[in-house]
C-alpha cells in the first residue's frame, strides 16, 4: 500500500480532494487572504478564504491533493507580516461546489 498522508495515498493524489483551514494569530490585514486567492489560481484551485469575527483566517478549497498541501503549508507560516500561532486542517472529499477561487 501506498504512504498515506491527510490528503490521501500517494496512489490518488491527484484525485479532487477538499480541505477548510482555520488559521490564527496575527492573520488579518497582513494580505494573507490575497496572497492565498493568488496561490490557489496559480495551483488551479477553487474554494474561497475569508475573515472570520473572531480574527482568523478560514480556508476552504478543492484541487488536487498537492496542491491543496501546497496551500497547506503557505497557510502554516502565511505571509510576511503574519504570525501564525495555531493551524488546523480537516481533508475530505471535493463535492465541487464552487467554480472558482474568491475572497469573501
Amino acid at each position: 500500500m501506498g504512504e498515506k498522508s491527510l490528503l490521501g495515498t500517494r496512489e490518488n493524489r491527484e484525485a479532487p480532494r477538499r480541505i477548510r483551514c482555520v488559521v490564527y494569530g496575527t492573520v488579518q490585514g497582513v494580505g494573507f487572504r490575497w496572497t492565498i486567492h493568488e496561490r490557489a489560481a496559480r495551483l488551479g484551485c477553487t474554494g474561497y478564504v475569508r475573515n472570520l469575527p473572531d480574527g482568523c483566517v478560514e480556508l476552504v478549497s478543492e484541487g488536487s491533493a498537492s496542491a491543496l498541501e501546497g496551500l497547506a503549508s503557505f497557510c502554516r507560516s502565511g505571509p510576511p507580516g503574519a504570525h501564525v500561532t495555531e493551524f488546523n486542517i480537516e481533508a475530505g472529499a471535493a463535492t465541487g461546489e464552487f467554480s472558482g477561487f474568491e475572497i469573501r
